[in-house]
């Protein structure tokens, strides 16, 4: 399929710029031969932890078994945060204890913002970042390939700064003198541009993007990637037996793996998932009130077998919960979802749920077997309603028919 042109299900257009050679703007030699320690950002609610033990585990691994490091050698606890592009205290799993860490009287927190985010609310510092329309930068796509250069329409507003000028400020600050601190964002782009060197940028310079604000990737017109193979897997061939899966001690081929929790999964807990809510960008749009209102109160889907054995009708306020937290939402019921599973739409801010939560109160800090990824689908949870405890057993094994 992959040799037609629409062919396959779906494929993202990023991967066309993987050969945007960024290293020019990279000085590993600043660090003077220290290697940082790298904080897994789906594992905050434990960095921001003052336990050795939670801590360690929040270190940055690519194999998360093998590669936790014993609690001693976790290192000092997380004191400074600066917190820009996010909004962690919405959209990191575990929330609780991501609450409970950004609450710390010892933890210093400088958020940049437009807005007053879940996360702004627990700053020491709030500073004004700037918008789109304020800023330089270079754009790449998911879906075409168009590289894309962001030219500021408006100067900064009031002291708003981009990002970059607040890291400018910090080094000098801290005593960095070298000369690439002091580059405009201007300069650091045309630095970017004219490092190209890959044939798919000939032609795509920066006196083109600033004539025509974008240019297409030197590629033919339509463009097959994988036409003739050329996959990025080590054989160049779409592959059924991987064996780099095989080297990390995973089945190499395709199959069903059961959740780890499948064994003792307790009757009654529904399987929960949180895809992002129509309106919503993760939590991006979740303050403004004319998508607020088109998205409706944050609910979650329950099927009719499901919501009968809770004696929940649509409309119910419900609590969905589980050992790390719980939030109130409205019950709506459709078939289309599996008996057995409920679906509740993210990510709305914690400010606008009645109980200060939103659905990640149920995610885990749990990590994908690859690549370290959050499992924000893979969560185990009980729905009630709300100031009621949970149906019996019986109840509920009656009303899926089992004996």
């Amino acid at each position: 399929a992959w040799r037609d042109v629409g062919g396959g299900i779906q494929l993202s257009t990023s991967g066309s710029f993987r050969h945007l050679d960024k290293s020019s703007l990279q000085r590993p030699d600043l660090l003077a031969g220290r290697t940082p320690r790298t904080i897994n950002m789906n594992r905050l609610g434990d960095a921001l932890s003052l336990d050795p033990a939670h801590l360690a585990r929040a270190h940055y691994h690519p194999r998360p078994v093998d590669s936790i490091p014993a609690p001693e050698n976790a290192g000092p606890p997380v004191k400074a945060l600066l917190v820009y592009n996010t909004n962690p205290a919405a959209v990191a799993p575990d929330q609780s204890a991501v609450h409970t860490g950004l609450a710390r009287e010892d933890l210093f927190t400088v958020v940049l913002e437009h807005f007053q985010t879940d996360t702004a609310d627990y700053a020491d510092f709030i500073l004004p970042a700037t918008t789109q329309l304020e800023h330089w930068d270079i754009v790449r796509p998911y879906g075409h390939y168009m590289l894309g250069l962001n030219q500021p329409a408006i100067p900064p507003v009031g002291e708003s700064a981009p990002n970059s000028e607040i890291f400018r400020r910090l080094a000098q600050a801290m005593g960095y003198d070298d000369p690439c601190f002091v580059e405009t964002d201007e300069e650091i782009l045309r630095t970017l541009m004219a490092a190209q060197s890959h044939p798919h940028f000939t032609g795509v310079t920066w006196e083109a993007l600033l004539e025509h604000g974008f240019v297409r990737l030197n590629l033919p017109a339509p463009y097959l990637p994988f036409a003739q193979g050329s996959f990025p897997t080590p054989s160049g061939k779409c592959e059924f037996y991987s064996s780099r899966m095989a080297t990390d001690g995973y089945d190499p081929l395709p199959d069903y793996t059961p959740p780890a929790w499948a064994d003792g999964q307790a009757i009654g807990t529904l399987v929960c998932i949180s895809p992002p809510a129509h309106s919503f960008l993760n939590s991006s749009f979740a303050n403004v009130p004319r998508f607020q209102q088109r998205e409706g109160d944050p609910c979650v889907w329950l099927h009719p077998t499901d919501a009968t054995a809770r004696g929940i009708a649509p409309g119910t306020r419900v609590q969905v919960k589980n050992e790390r937290g719980g939030t109130t939402l409205t019950a709506k019921i459709t078939k289309d979802i599996v008996p057995g599973t409920v679906l509740a739409p993210g990510i709305w801010w914690t400010k606008f749920s009645p109980t200060g939560g939103n659905i990640n109160q149920v995610t885990s800090q749990d990590e994908a077997d690859m690549g370290a990824g959050a499992c924000f689908y893979d969560a185990l949870v009980q729905v009630t309603v709300a100031g009621q405890v949970q149906p019996e057993e019986a109840d509920l094994l009656s009303a899926r028919g089992v004996d």
